[in-house]
């Protein structure tokens, strides 16, 4: 951190707030973080590892703020939340094994098929509605899936959660947004083990930016609170098709280098 200079600190900080404030409703905060960190001249790496750190200050504040209002019952999502840092401890272990360059074509279209999801689907609001698959089986199934994916590549984890709690659990956008932080928090954890292992992290960089993540979610989780669906969906899809459009815009994307564009 001594060779960061000290207005570029600020300035992570100041990322770091507003990614927690986009992480608490909708999910997306790496979308921030980790642009800022690579224009701060951390390398791609330890960008990865550090934002892995700084996320889960912003993600947990959430839970907490979400639990206390009694959206979220926390004893009962621990177990999912287990699955979830398992899947994510996993994920990071096969990071170097998975084809990236599968996941980083693949990943873009399905943001965009969620962004669509949420857009066009009449009815989403903060009601329950019909669930489609047993708690049990999302559990055993979706959760460690969605964590693997978590801790090989991470982008969008949030909104993957989000939208398999409301098409398969029935859930209301309110009620998913809660239930979604702890098992984000679960996989980033797992994942953030692996990196803290290997010696990537920056660990004075991420505290300072965790501590802007715990003012920036408690903020953004006030915010979906108060606004529930209203609030939630906007920012979901803008959050998915932001980050679909940044994927894409990436020169080394496959599907650019596959197309010569």
């Amino acid at each position: 951190m001594d060779d960061i200079a000290h207005h570029l600190i600020a300035l992570l900080f100041i990322a770091a707030f507003v990614a927690g404030f986009v992480d608490a409703i909708a999910g997306g905060g790496g979308l921030i973080t980790i642009p800022a960190m690579l224009i701060a001249g951390i390398p791609p790496l330890e960008s990865l590892a550090t934002n892995k750190l700084q996320a889960q200050f912003g993600v947990a504040s959430a839970t907490v703020a979400y639990s206390r209002k009694g959206h979220v019952d926390l004893k009962r999502q621990l177990p999912m939340a287990a699955l979830a840092f398992l899947g994510g401890i996993a994920g990071a272990l096969l990071a170097s094994y998975v084809p990236a360059s599968f996941l980083a074509a693949a990943i873009p279209f399905l943001l965009i098929a969620i962004a669509l999801f949420f857009a066009l689907k009449p009815n989403l609001s903060d009601l329950d509605s019909h669930r489609r698959v047993t708690p049990l089986l999302f559990s055993l199934t979706v959760v460690p899936a969605i964590g693997l994916y978590d801790g090989v590549f991470g982008p969008g984890a949030g909104s993957f959660y989000m939208l398999a709690f409301v098409l398969l659990g029935g859930f209301g956008l309110l009620k998913a947004t809660a239930h979604t932080k702890l098992l984000n928090l679960g996989s980033n954890f797992g994942s953030f083990l692996v990196f803290a292992v290997t010696g990537s992290i920056l660990w004075k960089v991420g505290l300072i930016m965790g501590v802007g993540q715990i003012l920036g979610a408690q903020a953004g989780s006030r915010a979906a609170m108060r606004g529930g669906a209203r609030i939630i969906k906007p920012l979901l899809v803008i959050s998915c098709l932001v980050l679909a459009t940044k994927l894409m815009a990436d020169p080394s994307h496959p599907v650019r280098l596959w197309l010569g564009v």
